[in-house]
């Protein structure tokens, strides 16, 4: 493969996740850092721009000394309007001043400042590339199905965006999110994936994993509404019935985290359940995907989860909820359920229990999957894109217009 790299492209990325000082350091809450860090490494500059929590908390990403961060006033939520707005003035004014020394900005909404910064980007001249990891007013629906308001805002988001990309290169995550932002002037697909080469388990050891003893079912993700985890209790009981030794281990924290323990409890399965909180994409993660039997994934609604390609690395029989696009990514590699159908998902979890033909046609594909989306392909993939846009845009050495700007014509 040849490495594209743009030594003289300086990017500064912004998404909605929070920060953390620690011990002179920055670290990010969440792992799509580790793409971003590795993204880094093929550009002139980076700046991250994201929001500073002062919270306690133990450190999980760090983010290294060479990577530039422009701190954003800190909001807990933006379900709270007006924690959101008396910060939104000195956002503005702190991603003014983070355009100083870049020539280009990747930013990924849709989210109200996404769409305030790609005017104060377009207006300071700087290159504007947009990024969509999830269907915004799915998720809205599946996380607050009773704020008829924050639906409405939503959409209104989302269609704004969806104008947005007309102007400007736009990447998405899944094919889900490419339809709906096929109208963008130009679009890349993109699988956000955290699993390198080297992380892609053998064949024929993901083969001989042994189905005699205790069954282990691995989940991963938020314990929040949207993601249904309540569901995880009933499927264990159900799974329990048939007097098979049925384990669940849950990674993840969140506000459902008591609800789920108190559900596990009154299905008298709690001491079959092991609820680790959250545990950092690395070594640990690891371990637990390659020493569990299955992988579980409820959620209501999804663009292409990033942990459906960690558990396929490792060589895990999957079963997902038919939402997002997870069935146009990866829909044959895995066993595909209704949402919220705990009987679905127990009956996928048996067939792959005793069905030997099933997992050895299942497991080798899903391998080959990932080995074609590992973390090197797909940030290469965006730096390709970035390379041919950034291209694309370079002034001629005649152009002497001082028009400065994105106009219709140009996706620039």
């Amino acid at each position: 493969m040849v490495v594209a790299t743009l030594p003289d492209l300086r990017l500064a990325v912004y998404t909605d996740y929070a920060y953390r000082r620690y011990q002179g350091g920055i670290y990010a809450e969440r792992a799509f850092a580790i793409y971003l860090v590795e993204l880094a490494q093929r550009l002139d500059r980076m700046v991250i721009i994201g929001r500073l929590s002062d919270r306690a908390g133990e450190p999980r990403y760090e983010i290294p000394k060479g990577i530039e961060f422009a701190p954003l006033p800190y909001y807990r939520t933006l379900a709270n309007p007006l924690e959101v707005g008396s910060s939104t003035l000195r956002a503005l004014a702190a991603f003014w001043r983070a355009l100083d020394d870049v020539d280009a900005v990747w930013l990924f909404g849709p989210h109200p400042l996404s769409i305030l910064f790609a005017g104060i980007a377009a207006i300071r001249s700087r290159r504007v590339f947009l990024g969509v990891r999830q269907d915004l007013p799915t998720y809205i629906r599946a996380r607050h199905p009773r704020r008829v308001g924050y639906r409405l805002a939503a959409t209104v988001l989302e269609l704004t965006y969806r104008a947005l990309a007309r102007f400007c290169p736009t990447i998405v995550v899944g094919p889900a999110l490419s339809a709906k932002y096929a109208g963008a002037r130009t679009l890349l697909e993109l699988t956000v994936s955290l699993v390198s080469a080297d992380d892609v388990v053998d064949p024929d050891a993901a083969l001989t994993r042994s189905y005699a003893g205790p069954l282990t079912v691995l989940s991963v993700g938020r314990l929040e509404t949207e993601k249904n985890p309540l569901l995880m209790a009933d499927v264990l009981a159900a799974l329990r019935r048939n007097g098979r030794d049925w384990r669940l281990v849950v990674c993840g924290e969140g506000r459902l985290k008591d609800a789920l323990a108190g559900r596990l409890s009154e299905l008298g399965v709690a001491e079959h359940a092991e609820l680790r909180g959250y545990v950092p994409f690395g070594d640990q993660m690891r371990e637990l995907y390659r020493g569990s039997g299955f992988f579980l994934h409820v959620s209501l609604t999804e663009g292409l989860p990033q942990v459906l390609l960690e558990a396929l690395a490792a060589g895990l029989p999957v079963v997902a909820t038919d939402v997002g696009g997870v069935r146009a990514a990866v829909g044959e590699l895995v066993s595909l359920v209704p949402p919220r159908d705990a009987a679905a998902a127990v009956a996928a979890l048996r067939e792959l229990e005793k069905d030997d033909s099933l997992r050895a046609r299942r497991i080798p594909n899903g391998l080959r999957y990932v080995g074609d989306h590992t973390s090197e392909v797909e940030v290469e993939r965006v730096a390709q894109f970035f390379e041919r846009k950034t291209k694309a845009c370079a002034p001629r050495k005649d152009d002497r217009s001082s028009v400065p700007g994105p106009t219709p014509e140009t996706e620039c």
